[in-house]
């Protein structure tokens, strides 16, 4: 016979919660571990054992079973010291996969409108595992273009703007895990030492936009800037690129503003506080 849960101090402000209609297909081992995610979820992002038996209608033992599987599969999480559950990083990881599946489809208006504005290439990349991964670009509309790479796994995030847009908001372990490959030499601007590269992405922290010049491919300059979700995690970011010839200053500043422009916007689409989408400040020189 299953214990009447009575509502503790945290649970008198919240009343159980609805629970959707049940289908005669469903399962329950399935949905009532989802059914706790959800409610940890609405509660604020932690609660106690007594307050999400009382919400969900289910005994303190099925909740304790459940939630000892969901922290064994990393969904939810202990938090120390008190006597509350949270959501776990797991959950983090698979919001952050699905965003990067809406990612591209979501930034294709503004890689066109960044290729509009000033006919050059636009590259679309995003960080997946510890590999920095380009995943659309919109070629120039000039006739004199860049090739700057393709589709796929980058070779050189250390020495590319989009590279490094997305780097310099990572701590410094993932860094390392990305750059296990090493720091290949492409032009004799590349970035090559560790401790270089680290006090270059904190000038791309501070201005909000990195700059590649002429350090992956000579006679090639890239403006960047990262993309955020609500956490003010980068989920990926934006590079347009341009041969020397056209990079007055005048043509660098257009590209500046558009590619942070883009940035911002699409930040904001997917939740991004607006004190973590920077505008930018003078282009570095």
């Amino acid at each position: 016979m299953e214990a009447t849960i009575q509502p503790g101090p945290r649970t008198k402000a919240l009343p159980p919660r609805p629970r959707a209609g049940s289908d005669r297909h469903s399962i329950q081992s399935v949905d009532r571990p989802l059914y706790l995610l959800e409610t940890i979820a609405e509660a604020g992002g932690e609660a106690s054992l007594t307050e999400l038996a009382y919400r969900t209608g289910l005994n303190i033992s099925t909740c304790h079973h459940l939630l000892a599987t969901l922290i064994q599969r990393g969904f939810a999480a202990k938090v120390p010291g008190r006597r509350l559950y949270a959501l776990g990083a797991r959950i983090l990881y698979l919001g952050h996969a699905c965003l990067q599946v809406d990612l591209p489809r979501r930034a294709q208006p503004y890689l066109e409108a960044i290729n509009q504005a000033t006919g050059e290439t636009v590259h679309l990349a995003a960080l997946q595992g510890d590999a920095v991964v380009t995943l659309a670009v919109r070629e120039s509309r000039h006739a004199v273009r860049v090739d700057t790479g393709k589709i796929g796994r980058m070779e050189a995030p250390h020495a590319t703007s989009v590279g490094k847009a997305i780097m310099a908001w990572l701590p410094e372990d993932e860094i390392h895990r990305i750059l296990t490959g090493g720091m290949k030499r492409f032009t004799d601007k590349t970035i090559t030492e560790l401790p270089a590269l680290i006090e270059s992405l904190r000038v791309v922290r501070r201005n909000g936009y990195a700059i590649d010049r002429e350090e992956f491919l000579p006679g090639v300059i890239c403006i960047g800037s990262a993309i955020r979700d609500q956490a003010g995690t980068v989920i990926g970011a934006i590079s347009a690129s341009t041969p020397a010839m056209r990079a007055s200053e005048k043509h660098v500043a257009l590209i500046r503003d558009e590619v942070n422009a883009a940035t911002r916007a699409l930040s904001a689409e997917f939740g991004a506080p607006t004190s973590q989408v920077g505008r930018p400040e003078a282009v570095a020189n």
